[in-house]
């Protein structure tokens, strides 16, 4: 399965880059590719880095004005003029979506997948990986626009909100099986 995960490239501390590297190892070890923003620096570096130990492939998607810190032997590199493209092209080459710990860009890039699946614009499996309970008050401002009605479908039909690795993986997984 193709993984595209959304995450920063911030150098951020053990409570995110632990969890971060257990995923990462979890889908190498399962022989996952990870499709991710492209960057060896920080939690991207972290996650590239834990998949490539675990056997996993890495297919990059940068942008042009990060390519000088795009990773160097990623399986696949490609680089977009811009970020629209770029978000295009994760979103293409994936069969399914996590969003990890992040700063405006990985919001920019979590509220635009969430935007094309409500619509119908893709029905891959999206799922927030909530560390540290990072994503909370995110969680409680899309329940309210649940209860409110600003939402079309359920959302538990748009994203799952999972606490840890092995329950975003098994998500993903019996998802795509189901298929």
């Amino acid at each position: 399965m193709n993984i595209c995960v959304f995450l920063s490239a911030a150098d951020l501390d053990e409570r995110y880059t632990a969890p971060a590297r257990d995923f990462a190892r979890l889908l190498g070890k399962a022989g996952h590719t990870l499709v991710w923003g492209g960057s060896d620096t920080g939690l991207m570096k972290v996650v590239a880095d834990g998949v490539e130990e675990a056997g996993g492939r890495l297919v990059g998607v940068s942008v042009d004005f990060l390519a000088h810190k795009a990773r160097p032997n990623a399986d696949e590199m490609v680089v977009t003029k811009d970020l629209a493209e770029r978000k295009a092209l994760l979103l293409a080459k994936s069969d399914a979506i996590v969003v990890m710990v992040g700063g405006t860009g990985t919001l920019d890039e979590a509220t635009e997948i969430l935007e094309l699946k409500k619509h119908a614009k893709h029905t891959k499996p999206v799922v927030l990986l909530n560390t540290a309970s990072f994503y909370d008050g995110l969680k409680t401002q899309l329940h309210r626009m649940e209860a409110d009605g600003f939402l079309p479908i359920p959302l538990a039909d748009l994203v799952l909100f999972a606490d840890d690795g092995p329950t975003a993986l098994a998500h993903l997984e019996a998802n795509i099986a189901a298929r």
